[in-house]
Formats: C-alpha cells, structure tokens, sequence
C-alpha cells in the first residue's frame, strides 16, 4: 500500500494523460529507496518506466549524474514524463531545467502538482527525500 508521504506523486501522476505513458525516473543516493518503491507502484498501475538510476545506493553518487539523463530524455521525447528524488530536491531542479524544453519543479503537496501539471505543464517533478524523512 502507498504511504500517505506519496500524495503529491499520486496526484501528479493521477494527472498524467494515459497508463500507457511512457515515465523516467531517477533518484541519487538521497531518494534511492523511495524511488524503488515509486518504480514498483508505476509498473503496477501499468505505466510503461525508463529508469536512469541510481541502481544501487551510494553515498559518493552525484544527483547530476541521473537528472541530466532523464532530463534530456523528456526533452528528447523518449519519455513523457519525469519524476526524480534526491536530498533536497533544490539543486536537483536548477539543473534539470538547464536543458531546454524541461519543465521541472520541486513539488511537496497536493495542490502544486495539480497547477504544476493543469496550468503550468511541468514534465518533471521533484520529491525531496529528506523533507519526507529527515535528514
């Protein structure tokens, strides 16, 4: 079952077009157990997922390693939609938004990933890690 801290991933991807969207995911050290848990819950609910890693935890791991990736795959249209998580969540989206035709956003409720989707067209959402759990 999905924990409650997923509410605004539910929600953002309960705004994405169709099940059979293409989605990449990524996550450094900071998000790497959430983003197991998220790659899991997408394949169920029959999203089709692209994962750019981290594949194993590190804790010498760099978050531009796995933004810059998936964020040029949104922008190549390989995937449709991105969803990463890592410490904070901040430099994360500076970078991501670097490359042209992402738009990425740090989102941590509800209602910001609705308007993020609905008004802004955000195709990459942030989760910050350690603002669910604590450093």
């Amino acid at each position: 079952m999905l924990d409650v801290r997923f509410i605004s991933l539910t929600s953002y991807i309960s705004r994405l077009k169709s099940k059979n969207m293409k989605i990449g995911i990524a996550a450094d050290h900071g998000g790497y157990e959430l983003k197991k848990t998220l790659h899991a819950f997408l394949v169920a609910s029959g999203y089709e997922v692209l994962d750019f890693g981290a594949y194993e935890p590190n804790n010498q791991d760099d978050y531009p390693d796995y933004v810059v990736p998936l964020a040029q795959a949104i922008a190549s249209k390989d995937v449709e939609r991105g969803i990463a998580i890592c410490g904070s969540g901040v430099g994360a989206s500076v970078v991501a938004n670097k490359v042209s035709g992402v738009r990425a956003a740090l989102i941590n409720d509800h209602f910001s990933a609705h308007q993020g989707v609905e008004d802004d067209n955000l195709n990459l959402l942030w989760r910050a890690h350690y603002r669910l759990y604590g450093s």
